[in-house]
């Protein structure tokens, strides 16, 4: 049988491509083509490659020179559209708060703020996307008031506003609720005038099923790549995929158990209305957390979970009328005491912390509930790092900052921030996001060992998968900012 596709001339093609960043090398010997007709997923665990790879294709880096190197296109760079992570924490650190008309619409002239005035054709085309993506209730708010998820969907749409014939994905379905993952999936999946595409992700089960091709990569090198099979993208993917398994906590590194024996809650939340960018997102919610229960939080994008995590954390408070009252905290205590007691985890730690000089000054910020160190590192402060570190094998990243490492290791990193003060309360907003099988696994396991011995837990996400079976109660948030408390069985 001939196979067409390999004899068109390629999009796309990296020839023995090597990337060293600070004597590190990211990318080694890279042999990768993209031809018309195909759409890639690569897959491969955190910090093996995958963005820089993505970020070759596009050219927004470009292969160290050896001699041997060649990267070709017959595409402009504007003709490749890029969504991801990284993408998505600029809006944050550099607090561009644009409508998200104004960003979808930056997707037509690939610019990161406006800076060209669209036509009406052009105006249409906007509108056409917010629609097709469930967007257009949204279209005048500002982005940095969005969800997470919902800053996600944004940027997927942005993407599909350019006329780009290629698109590079990275880890695009972290974040989304299952509504908007349907929607980028049957985008993806169009079966006429769709695109040619990359894709990386780190669960199989969100590869859409026109996948051509597959390659895998480690340590930087591609170490097998090729169309799909008759078995299919998903059993492929599968095949080569850590299974998801709880992991044990060292004896080293185990956490002393939680000897606090109180009978008041931990924390009372009384007839509270949550508003986020003057906005209701939770109506009249009465929540008590008693000691030794642990909870998820569900709902879909923007209904309220990260606001609710930060109500408890101390960073929001409730409307007029409602109160929180939270265990040793009475009314006039500083909020930075309570926090000490709490480890927070989520993403938009990430570009909070993009600044920092290491990772290891990243964990021990932990120490203090702030951005940064704001006095020199005690020994106590290095040594409550290096446990940490340790226990979640970065201590050979210790040095490097988070421009220097993946996605997947940075969030890595803020699990050990979270844990150096061995926290009572563990606040989780959606925690497994953007970390392959492995890595997945050994959290999952690492969060039900440290419920087992007493750290209570309340996690935030939108795939049950993520909630370990020490969790036995679920809030539930409704369309209206209602919610209902249920038992797991």
């Amino acid at each position: 049988m001939i196979n067409h596709a390999a004899n068109t001339a390629s999009l796309i093609e990296l020839a023995r491509c090597s990337l060293i960043l600070d004597e590190h090398t990211v990318l080694d010997e890279i042999d990768f083509t993209l031809r018309p007709g195909q759409r890639w997923a690569l897959v491969g665990a955190n910090g093996s490659g995958k963005t820089m790879l993505l970020k070759m294709l596009r050219g927004d880096v470009w292969p160290t020179p050896t001699g041997r190197q060649r990267r070709s296109s017959t595409l402009s760079k504007e003709q490749i559209a890029y969504v991801g992570p990284e993408r998505q924490d600029k809006y944050i650190r550099y607090d561009w708060n644009l409508t998200v008309t104004q960003v979808v619409t930056t997707g037509l002239f690939d610019e990161d703020i406006p800076l060209t005035k669209p036509t009406h054709a052009q105006r249409e085309r906007v509108t056409r996307v917010l629609r097709r993506f469930g967007l257009w209730g949204l279209r005048q708010r500002r982005i940095l008031s969005l969800s997470y998820g919902q800053r996600r969907l944004t940027l997927v749409a942005r993407l599909f506003a350019s006329n780009a014939p290629v698109l590079l994905l990275d880890e695009v379905f972290n974040g989304l609720d299952v509504r908007a993952k349907e929607k980028l999936t049957q985008a993806l999946e169009q079966p006429k005038g769709g695109h040619d595409w990359v894709l990386t992700s780190h669960r199989p089960k969100e590869l859409p099923k026109n996948v051509t091709h597959i390659a895998r990569i480690e340590n930087g090198r591609i170490v097998s790549a090729g169309p799909v099979g008759a078995q299919g993208v998903v059993a492929q993917a599968q095949a080569r995929a850590v299974t998801s398994r709880a992991v044990a906590v060292s004896a080293k590194s185990k956490v002393s158990p939680n000897s606090r024996k109180r009978t008041a809650p931990l924390f009372v939340i009384r007839n509270a209305d949550i508003y986020r960018d003057y906005r209701p997102v939770i109506r009249k919610l009465d929540w008590t957390l008693q000691h030794g229960e642990n909870w998820a939080i569900l709902g879909p994008n923007g209904s309220g979970k990260s606001s609710l995590l930060n109500l408890i954390y101390g960073d929001l408070h409730p409307a007029l009328g409602g109160t929180i009252e939270r265990e040793g905290a009475p009314l006039g205590t500083h909020i930075e005491a309570w926090k000490k007691r709490l480890g927070w985890v989520s993403p938009e730690l990430q570009a909070d912390h993009y600044l920092a000089k290491s990772l290891e000054e990243i964990v021990m910020s932990g120490r203090y509930a702030s951005v940064g160190m704001n006095d020199a590192p005690t020994r106590a402060d290095r040594q409550a790092a290096d446990r940490w570190l340790q226990f979640f094998n970065i201590e050979h990243l210790r040095t490097r900052g988070p421009r220097q490492v993946s996605y997947g290791q940075m969030r890595i990193a803020l699990f050990a921030r979270a844990m150096i003060n061995d926290p009572e309360l563990l606040l989780l907003d959606e925690p497994c996001t953007g970390l392959d099988g492995d890595v997945r696994a050994t959290v999952l396991g690492f969060i039900q060992q440290l419920a087992e011995r007493g750290t209570q837990i309340v996690v935030a996400v939108h795939d049950e998968e993520d909630i370990v079976p020490a969790v036995g109660k679920v809030l539930r948030i409704r369309r209206g900012g209602m919610v209902e408390m249920l038992s797991r069985s």
